[in-house]
């Protein structure tokens, strides 16, 4: 559980040199069909800050809340553009009710049905891609950026949300520069090209880094009544894998350890993980680790499941 302070100094450093690299490499090529490579870099490198702040956000980094959110309003609104008050408020809800219809906003029916019993709910945009949700899962997920941009803009338009002027501030000063940028330097169609390609792969990344954590695990119901071990062990899944995946997924391929211990740092997670599934062997508790595709199969399995009844 000890911090890693010199493990993030190092984490950080090497994410914002590729991060400020990547801009100077945009800003040297100039209008160039090369710039499509440097929209596939930058994905990665915004999805690699989105790790981070996912990691401010639960005090990984930092023990004390006021550096984590420092570090998190300059990563997230200035950096990558995604709110980070109402991120990390979304996400602590998602911790607390993992996989729960009513509680977990990650399974909310808002495009994707989750369950049969939403399926018989949903109504207009859902039960549309509901029939055939599991091949629109991927092509959807070009869409997850934009989203996250549009509904940060929106949260931070309600005047109840904490520190609101430096958020907006700080998020227009990032969408204000991120377009001037590429719209100073490309001509108006590889602009929207290299806005297309950028912003879709990046959300396909994070998309697909979060999509094997739950998708497909037990969607928990009000009568579904668990202990915290149980309710955070069941409905999540590692993926299995080497330092790679660890660094493609920035450490939340051990999402079981990371629900059971979240401010336990994610370099840690490794260490954690085979004494949790020694434990959960000891108690008969289903403790459940596949590979990467397989992790995939199985969501995308889970959701053609969940929409039989409308084919």
């Amino acid at each position: 559980m000890d911090r890693r302070h010199f493990y993030y100094a190092v984490r950080l450093s090497v994410i914002g040199a590729f991060y400020l690299g990547g801009w100077a490499l945009f800003v040297w090529l100039g209008d160039s069909w090369l710039q499509l490579l440097v929209a596939v870099a930058l994905a990665v490198v915004f999805a690699q800050f989105g790790f981070v702040a996912h990691d401010l956000g639960h005090r990984q980094v930092f023990s004390s809340r006021r550096p984590s959110d420092l570090a998190g309003r300059l990563i997230g609104n200035l950096g990558v553009g995604l709110g980070w008050g109402w991120w990390t408020s979304k996400h602590n809800r998602h911790h607390a009710n993992p996989n729960h219809e009513d509680h977990d906003p990650d399974v909310s029916p808002a495009v994707i049905v989750w369950s049969t019993e939403q399926v018989a709910r949903s109504r207009g945009i859902p039960r549309f891609f509901a029939k055939y949700q599991a091949f629109w899962f991927f092509p959807l997920l070009t869409l997850e950026a934009w989203h996250l941009h549009v509904a940060s803009v929106k949260a931070l338009l309600k005047p109840s949300v904490k520190r609101r002027g430096l958020e907006l501030t700080l998020l227009a000063t990032h969408f204000v520069v991120y377009f001037g940028v590429v719209f100073a330097v490309l001509p108006f169609g590889k602009a929207l090209l290299f806005l297309i390609v950028h912003q879709g792969l990046f959300g396909v990344y994070l998309g697909s880094t979060f999509a094997p954590n739950h998708k497909g695990m037990p969607i928990l119901t009000k009568d579904d009544e668990l202990d915290f071990l149980r309710k955070q062990v069941l409905t999540s899944r590692n993926v299995r894998g080497g330092w790679f995946t660890d660094v493609a997924l920035g450490q939340l391929n051990y999402q079981i350890e990371h629900h059971l211990f979240p401010s336990m740092p994610a370099p840690n997670l490794r260490k954690a993980q085979p004494i949790v599934e020694r434990y959960c062997a000891e108690l008969g508790v289903s403790y459940l680790q596949t590979g990467f595709v397989e992790s995939h199969a199985q969501a995308l399995r889970h959701l053609h499941e969940v929409g039989a009844d409308l084919r």
